[in-house]
């Protein structure tokens, strides 16, 4: 069983259901990953997404990637991505996949540049952000591939067109 614990702040546009939006982009990248038998499993698996500022965001880049600038997302796993396999030995009745960090103002200059909805750019950048939890990179060009692939498929099983 997947469970996302969402916090929204409150610069985020109230028209939009945040929180069944990190649901649906959190499943959709389990969905598409080699990890997809968690969303199985007899044990919760549980991710927390915050929607929060670019403050909040640069903040965070700062501290734990030495970037001083706010990026449009940030994850943080707490599971290494070698260390899937031994999961379904796990009796703790909950694992704890990590946070993924949104940026408002980041986020919405670039749906805006792009001529996308929030919510769709949002979307992206949220199952993005899974798919680190779930062990993908980009920084190598075949492993940027495997993922920006893994994304495209997810965004189109929830109707959103290829951001590339």
């Amino acid at each position: 069983m997947i469970e996302t614990e969402t916090s929204i702040d409150p610069i985020w546009p109230g028209d939009t259901d945040w929180e069944a939006l990190a649901a649906r982009a959190i499943s959709a990248a389990l969905a598409v990953s080699a990890q997809g038998a968690l969303a199985q499993a007899r044990f919760t698996v549980s991710v927390s997404v915050h929607f929060g500022t670019d403050d909040e965001v640069q903040a965070l880049n700062r501290d734990y990637r030495h970037k001083d600038k706010p990026t449009n997302v940030l994850s943080f796993p707490m599971i290494d991505r070698d260390d899937f396999a031994a999961l379904a030995n796990t009796d703790d009745g909950e694992v704890l996949l990590g946070d993924i960090m949104l940026a408002y103002q980041t986020c919405a200059r670039e749906a805006e540049e792009k001529g996308i909805a929030l919510a769709a750019h949002a979307t992206h950048l949220a199952l993005h952000g899974m798919l680190h939890l779930l062990g993908h990179d980009h920084v190598e060009e075949a492993e940027a591939g495997i993922m920006e692939a893994l994304e495209v498929k997810a965004l189109a099983n929830l109707g959103i067109d290829n951001p590339y």
